[in-house]
């Protein structure tokens, strides 16, 4: 029986925090017995596929984007992460529907990171559907397969149970992480969400079990000198096993 623990979290593509947060994830997953699940949460639904201007979204909230980038940016950089100049947000859904099939593909972490590269340091507008199809193919999927899977909506039903989820259990903030039934709001550093593991009972990764195998050498006649390694007819190779989880 798996001893890895499901930690969902709830996210858009269009949260600067989301993206912020991948390499925490990333460590976690090295580190813990943890399998990660993304649950779709649109913050801004009603975003056309043109996309809105963020100063115009929040013009009646008194926010000095000018500040807030500045903030943004110095967190991307301590975190080493790219980040570019967006002024405009759009609409995440197509996006969220195409991560299904990444994810039935084994692909939904390499898509997750592409597309918020592809938002936040290149500045595309990712309710498109040619610029989603790029992004597939960035990762080695098929493209064809991916144009099809948007035309056709055919996660659509799924990304609505996402949705339907986030509404159930009151998510109203990205990221969201939820463990064991345990909620907690917003983006976090790594020592944060390491205890939140932990308090979880989630149990470290077995580390890498490093065998010393000794093999013969062929023997072989050399001039006598004094060299102490050629009295030991045997020499160590190390073989690095990966525990099976």
């Amino acid at each position: 029986m798996s001893e890895f623990q499901i930690l969902e979290i709830f996210y858009d593509y269009v949260c600067p925090w989301c993206y912020f947060i991948t390499g925490c994830i990333e460590k976690l997953q090295r580190e813990y017995q943890i399998d990660i699940r993304w649950t779709a949460f649109q913050l801004h639904p009603e975003t056309s596929e043109e996309g809105h201007s963020l100063d115009a979204l929040f013009a009646d909230q008194n926010i000095d984007f000018g500040k807030v980038m500045v903030l943004q940016k110095r967190v991307a950089s301590r975190l080493g992460l790219s980040f570019g100049d967006f002024r405009t947000i759009y609409n995440s859904r197509l996006a969220q529907e195409l991560c299904k099939l990444a994810e039935s593909k084994g692909k939904g972490h390499e898509f997750h990171k592409a597309l918020f590269r592809a938002y936040f340091v290149e500045g595309k507008n990712i309710g498109k559907a040619p610029i989603l199809v790029e992004v597939a193919e960035s990762i080695d999927m098929d493209g064809n397969e991916a144009k099809k899977i948007i035309q056709n909506r055919t996660y659509k039903e799924a990304t609505d149970l996402d949705c339907k989820r986030s509404r159930a259990l009151n998510i109203t903030v990205v990221p969201t992480f939820l463990l064991n039934h345990q909620i907690l709001v917003g983006a976090q550093k790594y020592e944060t969400l390491e205890n939140f593991l932990i308090s979880n009972n989630v149990k470290r990764r077995q580390p890498k079990r490093i065998s010393l195998q000794m093999e013969p050498i062929k023997t072989m006649t050399v001039q006598p000198f004094e060299n102490p390694a050629l009295e030991n007819p045997y020499y160590f190779s190390l073989r690095s096993e990966q525990r099976n989880s």
